[in-house]
């Protein structure tokens, strides 16, 4: 016998499962969140993996081992290209640090003609501020070790997680598989490819679109005449990779680079570039390039960029879109689970109506 349950039920259920999933979430941050990158970057490194096994002829674990070898290639590429720019940055911290202390010292002289705070009384607030900050400088210290281990540890078992992922695929599709009675086998192995195909195509749109925004914001940077062109496009390419929230992070930074290396002028101009590039980028780059493959509503997409940055940080920014778009093909598949496909995604689907018939004359004497 079949049971419908109430509208005010099902919504109880779904809170319900939400509030479990994320509460998992947090628990187990630490395991959960280089598996699940883990998982972005095997199905990446999937084609690679079967020519060399296919078409070469290499080992299962040596074709995997490779693969995540030319991973690790590419990602110690971009980490050595930001830690050089920043060292070059380091070199000429002494006329940095005058630059500074000249603006802000200009800064306290406005702040004493606009408010009429004497800066002697500046000076004595700034001294109590660095100095309980100097008493906390431990902690400090200590959490950015403790960041900068959790990183490294993070891109370690990514890592490993990715070998094994890719040298028992088969095994894990074999699970899956054997979950589900024989009548969703065809809807299994359709939800199967389409998630590859629509992650690898993403994460390789990713790529692409960083490598041209970095390419455009060199050009523009070099044009405009500001310092450290390539590290400010780096940050431009790298953090445009959070969705909507990364851009602005980067025209954050470059303005304060760029105001404390060169003059306020250079930093109205970079702030203009960005912007100009973030317009073409929003309306040309991703929607040719990423938006194709990734139906999901730019609502749906704040809110789940937001929620994954207070469950996991900077880690949860980066998974919420595939995983998205992964839950929206499940969704889409699933009996029952339409709504939330059509929710989540940005097609204009079309509503049902219901035709309200009036009653008749002869009906409601009959009634009556």
């Amino acid at each position: 016998m079949k049971i419908t349950l109430p509208f005010y039920l099902k919504l109880a259920c779904v809170l319900i499962i939400l509030i479990c999933i994320g509460d998992l979430a947090i628990v187990g941050k630490t395991l959960l969140a280089p598996l699940l990158f883990a998982f972005l970057f095997a199905l990446l490194l999937l084609p690679l993996s079967n020519f060399l096994e296919n078409k070469l002829k290499f080992h299962r674990a040596l074709a995997a081992a490779i693969s995540v070898i030319a991973l690790l290639i590419g990602v110690s590429v971009i980490i050595y290209s930001l830690s050089s720019q920043i060292a070059n940055l380091t070199k000429e911290w002494p006329a940095l640090k005058q630059q500074v202390s000249g603006l802000f010292h200009n800064l306290q002289e406005w702040f004493e003609n606009t408010f009429n705070v004497a800066i002697h009384k500046q000076k004595e607030y700034i001294n109590q501020t660095t100095s309980k900050v100097l008493n906390s400088g431990g902690s400090i210290i200590e959490q950015t070790v403790i960041s900068i281990s959790t990183l490294l540890l993070l891109l370690i078992f990514t890592l490993i997680y990715t070998f094994f992922i890719l040298l028992y695929r088969r095994h894990l599709m074999l699970f899956i598989v054997s979950a589900f009675t024989e009548k969703h086998l065809n809807t299994i192995y359709e939800i199967s490819e389409e998630i590859k195909s629509i992650v690898r195509k993403y994460i390789t749109g990713l790529f692409f679109q960083m490598a041209i925004l970095i390419a455009l914001s060199s050009l523009v940077f070099w044009l405009i005449g500001i310092k450290y062109v390539f590290l400010l496009a780096l940050l431009v390419g790298v953090l445009n990779l959070i969705p909507y929230l990364g851009i602005y992070t980067a025209l954050l930074i470059g303005i304060c680079i760029t105001f404390a290396t060169t003059d306020p002028h250079h930093a109205l101009f970079l702030a203009i570039a960005v912007i100009g590039i973030h317009m073409v980028d929003s309306n040309f780059l991703m929607p040719k390039i990423v938006g194709s493959q990734i139906k999901i509503n730019p609502l749906i997409i704040i809110l789940g960029v937001v929620t994954g940055e207070m469950i996991w940080g900077i880690p949860g920014m980066f998974l919420s879109v595939p995983y998205l778009a992964m839950a929206k093909i499940i969704f889409d598949r699933a009996n029952g689970m339409k709504p939330w496909g059509l929710l989540l995604g940005d097609e204009d689907a079309p509503i049902k109506k219901i035709k309200l018939f009036k009653k008749s004359k002869k009906e409601n004497d009959t009634e009556n």
